[in-house]
């Protein structure tokens, strides 16, 4: 038996030769927008994309693989003998791409700067709302699902290349209204855009401005074109009159209008043959093989809130919603814009007794029951709508208690939730305040699991930005799809990413632009000049 064991681990090393497959994750990738405009920082009109890979250092071949020989060796019953878990390592940051990108000299207009973005959750896909009330589709270019084998073997052992998106289409979701009622102006900026599942090669946006949500649909449809006509054109090209071809590429109007002037043969001169001509033939529609994008807007969801729309957010189950504003929460049926159901109302019976607002809503990403909703006064309540039709009482208060004696003028100011994300497997929640990133822990309310300070060298100037009104700024946070890593934005154009593993102590301060490493210089010497 002894020798049988003996060889066994013998073999468990295999031939001297033999090469260790190790593949390296795939690459994340994030998409930076810069916050209100300021005097100390640029306003880029597009998006910044930043790409990052695990940078694991090099040792020489043989030692490498030595390493993983001597792993296999190890006796797993002996505590002293197992392998330490390896260190997660940082990541190497490079730009990517950028959109939009203003020339030298050129002015932005406000309707340009980008109020809202998402990517899908296949990452394909980009969406990009401005101030505009556009919405602006992009597209990944460097699928894999098009490559050929030989080219998927050589990307299996070679550095994984940058994501890469192109324009897809574009299309104007909101226009600017008036509330007479109110006597009120409805801007048409884009405040939340989300995706919905894709069904038939279609794909499925929510958008919304303050007061309206809008559900697309985007599709590439086939070009139509009319064919045979009966008037001949080419002959009076002679007499001055442009000539075209036998199929006409004009745009097509409703009703079988046309985009261009139609022919009248007083007017543009063309020749009639004597007694006319003997047989008409019908015009025929002739459908081409190039496609186009086409958004077509599905439904409208008006006239359900009273105070503005801060928050969207799409159900698992695929049919519903929910949208949120200061006081109430509202769950839409995606094919339903006639009704809604109030689900969450803050709102009390004097507003004078008014000490708190709900700041972000979101549903769970695997659970159709549950959602989370934040306030201005730092809480993140979970509820349960099978509880009850109005959910009056949350099931989970996360609530981080401030130290006896630590409370001063801008505590509650700061404590505020401006975004909270649940993470991809729906254990933790990830909320932005003005100072801070934190992670909670579904089963552990008593606090937060991990706290990141994002700009601590604001804090002695908490009089200032109270002054100006920066310190009522909101910021965005999201996760990476591992769960591994957290981003959120920063002034003077720069984010910050953490490592929220075990440890993982990353910290990278990155810049949204073309050099995304000179962010971690500008952090410094703002540090040097404060000291």
């Amino acid at each position: 038996q002894e020798r049988q064991k003996s060889a066994s681990n013998t073999g468990a090393q295999g031939p001297p030769g033999t090469r260790s497959p190790h593949h390296l994750a795939a690459a994340p990738h994030l998409v930076s927008t810069p916050r209100s405009p300021s005097p100390s920082s640029p306003i880029l009109p597009g998006p910044t994309i930043l790409t990052s890979r695990s940078t694991p250092p090099t040792p020489p071949r043989s030692s490498f693989h030595g390493v993983v020989t001597a792993a296999a060796l190890m006796d797993p019953k002996s505590p002293d003998d197992r392998p330490e878990a390896a260190a997660p390592q940082p990541l190497e940051w490079r730009f990517a791409q950028v959109f939009g990108e203003r020339g030298a000299g050129e002015d932005v207009q406000e309707v340009d700067i980008i109020s809202a973005i998402e990517f899908d959750k296949s990452g394909d896909h980009l969406a990009t709302g401005d101030r505009g009330g556009r919405v602006v589709l992009f597209e990944r270019t460097d699928a894999r699902g098009n490559a050929s084998r030989t080219e998927l073997e050589r990307q299996d052992y070679s550095v994984p290349r940058h994501p890469e998106f192109r324009y897809k289409t574009e299309f104007q979701s909101h226009e600017p209204e008036f509330d007479y009622l109110k006597s009120l102006e409805i801007e048409e900026k884009i405040n939340k855009i989300k995706w919905g599942q894709t069904a038939n090669n279609a794909l499925f946006i929510l958008s919304t401005n303050d007061k309206t949500i809008k559900y697309w649909k985007v599709q590439d449809k086939k070009v139509k074109r009319i064919s045979v006509m009966n008037l001949d054109t080419s002959q009076s090209a002679d007499n001055g009159t442009t000539s075209s071809s036998s199929t006409s590429s004009s745009r097509g109007l409703p009703n079988g209008g046309s985009s261009e002037k139609s022919y009248n043969c007083a007017n543009n001169d063309l020749p009639f043959p004597p007694g006319g001509y003997a047989s008409l033939r019908l015009p025929v529609v002739v459908t081409g093989q190039e496609l186009n994008p086409v958004a077509r807007c599905r439904r409208v969801y008006a006239h359900a809130h009273d105070y503005h729309i801060n928050s969207i957010s799409n159900n698992s189950d695929g049919e519903t919603f929910i949208s949120a504003d200061d006081l109430r929460i509202n769950l839409w049926n995606l094919e339903i814009n006639s009704q809604s159901f109030n689900i969450v109302d803050v709102k009390p019976a004097n507003m004078e007794d008014l000490t708190e607002v709900i700041t972000c809503a979101e549903f769970h990403p695997t659970h159709c029951n549950t959602l989370a909703y934040s306030s201005s006064k730092g809480a993140i309540r979970l509820i349960d709508l099978r509880q009850s039709a109005l959910c009056d009482n949350h099931s989970k208060l996360f609530e981080e208690h401030e130290a006896p004696g630590s409370k001063s003028f801008f505590t509650e100011i700061i404590a505020s939730v401006s975004d909270i994300k649940f993470a991809r497997d729906g254990r933790h929640i990830l909320s932005r305040d003005y100072m801070t990133l934190k992670l909670w822990d579904l089963n552990m309310d008593s606090g937060p699991v991990a706290t990141f300070q994002v700009h601590e060298h604001l804090r002695p100037k908490l009089c200032d930005l109270y002054e100006n009104d920066s310190i009522f700024d909101k910021f965005e946070c999201c996760l990476s799809g591992d769960g591994h890593r957290l981003a959120t934005g920063s002034y003077s154009n720069l984010f910050r990413v953490f490592g929220c593993t075990s440890g993982n102590t990353e910290a990278t301060t990155l810049e949204a632009s073309r050099n995304p490493m000179r962010g971690v210089r500008l952090l410094i010497q703002q540090g040097l000049q404060e000291r």
